[in-house]
């Protein structure tokens, strides 16, 4: 498939708003993942020190940041741009043909600028608390049990939420509550899958944190690796 000059700048002159809300989604995404990650995990926190339990952090984390997939995905930026805050979910789109090839391009990089800026925003902020061990940037990092496991965790999840998004939002009767079920999935990831890989399932949100955090390791869950299972549906369209 060529790609010419011509259709690009078309796709910028006619899409630019529904980039940059991809760009403003994502990015919003991690301000609330960042703030919410600080809130809960960094040691100085009232919150953290209130609850001792990493099982009802983690239960905390995976609603705040459910809910605010779910707020973003019905909101009026969202469903102007569809919401895809994943160049997973693009890319898969694409494959599908129901993305042209300059406005997926252009969505994927909206998206890693987005997940770079939110954190930068955060980081502005909170400063040291932000770059804690304890907190570093909310990148996604493998468990005890090590990357390969990861790997294959991120590989399970990444395909049950794109098989999940395909096939509600192909349901007749269902495809109007196709944003709370990634926003359920994503909540209950968080809970119980966060210790075996970091729960990521998307390249820009793991770039974003591993950027500030300069995590370029498998332990940063940046790696090829990582990169390859938050892409991989794509091989199962």
């Amino acid at each position: 498939m060529r790609l010419s000059k011509t259709g690009m700048w078309n796709a910028l002159k006619q899409h630019w708003p529904e980039y940059l809300i991809e760009a403003a989604c994502l990015g919003l995404f991690m301000v609330s993942a960042c703030s919410f990650g600080v809130l809960l995990e960094y040691p100085g926190s009232a919150v953290h020190q209130a609850l001792p339990d990493p099982f009802v952090r983690r239960v905390l984390m995976g609603l705040a940041m459910g809910g605010t997939a779910v707020a973003l995905i019905f909101s009026p930026w969202g469903k102007r741009s569809g919401a895809h805050m994943n160049p997973s979910t693009t890319l898969t789109f694409f494959r599908l043909g129901k993305v042209a090839p300059w406005d997926a391009f252009f969505y994927v990089v909206s998206q890693f600028l987005g997940g770079i800026a939110g954190v930068l925003i955060v980081a502005a902020v909170a400063q040291e608390m932000l770059g804690h061990p304890m907190v570093n940037y909310v990148a996604t990092q493998p468990g005890s049990a090590g990357a390969r496991t990861a790997f294959f965790a991120e590989l399970i999840i990444s395909f049950l939420l794109m098989a999940v998004i395909l096939h509600v939002s192909n349901t007749r009767s269902l495809s109007r509550y196709t944003g709370l079920f990634a926003g359920v999935l994503v909540a209950a990831y968080i809970t119980f899958e966060a210790p075996i890989s970091g729960m990521s399932m998307n390249p820009a949100r793991t770039f974003g944190s591993a950027y500030w955090a300069h995590a370029w390791t498998a332990r940063g869950s940046t790696s090829p690796h990582h990169l390859l299972v938050c892409c991989w549906p794509l091989n199962c369209i």
